[in-house]
């Protein structure tokens, strides 16, 4: 069956760095975009960056310049290298694929001193 399992969320201090994993399994990653979203408490569920299966990417105007989504292809796994990272970073962050919208369970980011 389909999996998706992130990992690598926690507290960081403001202007800190946190790199998120996705490893994927059940299905032909490599064929398939990903993609990031987050949710913050009372906010609606937001897409945070995508990489397509060729690689292109696009990102969030909130987080563009900080924050680069990357794939191992070989490994099954999406990556979201966060830095520089602001209180309004925090979130429940979710990986998605576009295998029949497939998500994971998400990872918490809190950003705070």
């Amino acid at each position: 069956q389909v999996q998706l399992v992130e990992s690598g969320g926690g507290l960081v201090q403001p202007g800190g760095s946190l790199r998120l994993s996705c490893a994927a399994s059940g299905f032909p990653f490599s064929m398939y975009a990903m993609s990031w979203y987050r949710q913050a408490p009372g906010k609606e569920r937001e897409l945070v960056a995508i990489i397509t299966s060729p690689g292109t990417t696009n990102y969030a105007d909130s987080v563009k310049g900080r924050f680069t989504i990357s794939r191992d292809n070989a490994k099954n796994t999406v990556y979201l290298q966060m830095n520089s990272l602001k209180p309004e970073d925090t979130a429940l962050y979710y990986c998605r694929a576009d295998y029949r919208g497939y998500w994971g369970q998400g990872t918490q980011v809190t950003v705070s001193s």
